[in-house]
């Protein structure tokens, strides 16, 4: 334990940082899920929309020091990837269907 006040403030302030940082990385992880839900079950205009907001709260988090910037931007390029792919496949309003277990299964084979 602290003896010295200026070292029991440090250990109070350090306290407030790890709350802060804490809430941001959860808030970013949120946002990010987010993204995913509607890539998987919205329209593409919406999932682009939806990146929009998550890059910039990556972007802010990783200027808060809470992640390295480096790890911002895989985690964006990441996303960005996902969306391109998407594109790509075609699915521009609907998206992908669900399949069976039956049609899982024919697929394996």
């Amino acid at each position: 334990m602290a003896h010295s006040l200026s070292a029991k403030k440090r250990v109070r302030q350090n306290l407030k940082a790890r709350a802060r940082n804490k809430w941001r990385l959860k808030a970013m992880r949120t946002a990010v899920k987010e993204l995913m839900d509607k890539l998987a079950h919205a329209s593409l205009a919406d999932a682009e929309a939806a990146f929009k907001a998550v890059s910039k709260t990556i972007d802010r988090t990783a200027a808060k020091g809470v992640i390295h910037k480096n790890q911002a931007a895989r985690r964006k390029s990441r996303l960005a990837a996902r969306i391109k792919a998407r594109k790509a496949a075609g699915q521009v309003d609907a998206p992908p269907a669900k399949r069976s277990g039956a049609d899982k299964a024919a697929a394996k084979k």
